[in-house]
């Protein structure tokens, strides 16, 4: 118990500053993406400056929503308190997803290295709405523990960007690879980290729970 109290409190620390950083920077210090913008490379299409802003806007936002209710749901003080409102917010969460996948798939066109890295969103859309689809599918089928772990490997989606840009940066910057090859690498390694670390985080719960 004491080891998910833990993992919890760091989880909501690190999502609480994430979010705060992607609203602080997509919002205010550069509204423009003119330092994202200025990086990207390879693109076989032409880029409408306005309309993938707005859509980039939606795209942030809901993902910080996403975000912010999945962590919510991950606390069994609310569950407790009112399972009406985890499931209310369980849908909330459920359309962040679908919104944050469909902007994606928009952007994922443009994005930086070519098709190379656009495969890569894609494979992280499909990926990310057949484990979300598949968390509420065991909900439905009133199977708590397997809608719990799916729900792990799905909230786990919610940090790809922050993966993406601490592995290019880690390539880039620290071993001082080209931007574009570093971003594509942090694209595919992310899908491995994102499939990966929950797994870990699941198995590591059913061991302390077998303990006990």
């Amino acid at each position: 118990m004491k080891k998910r109290k833990t993992l919890y409190r760091l989880l909501a620390c690190v999502s609480i500053i994430f979010i705060f950083y992607a609203l602080v920077k997509n919002y205010w210090i550069d509204p423009g993406a003119t330092g994202f913008l200025s990086r990207k490379t390879g693109l076989k299409r032409e880029l409408n400056l306005p309309v993938w802003l707005n859509v980039m806007y939606v795209h942030v936002a809901f993902a910080c929503l996403a975000m912010a209710s999945g962590l919510v749901n991950f606390s069994n003080r609310i569950f407790e308190k009112s399972r009406k409102f985890h499931r209310i917010n369980g849908y909330i969460y459920i359309v962040s997803v679908l919104l944050v996948v469909l902007t994606s798939g928009y952007m994922a066109p443009y994005a930086t290295n070519g098709k190379i890295s656009s495969w890569g969103f894609n494979a992280l859309n499909m990926l990310w709405l057949f484990i979300t689809i598949t968390a509420l599918i065991q909900i439905k089928k009133k199977r708590i523990i397997r809608h719990r772990n799916w729900m792990i490997r799905s909230y786990a989606f919610c940090f790809t960007n922050m993966f993406i840009h601490l592995i290019t940066s880690l390539f880039h910057q620290g071993l001082g690879l080209e931007y574009a090859a570093s971003y594509t690498i942090g694209i595919y390694a992310s899908i491995a980290l994102l499939l990966v670390i929950p797994e870990i985080i699941i198995r590591t719960s059913r061991t302390e729970l077998t303990i006990r």
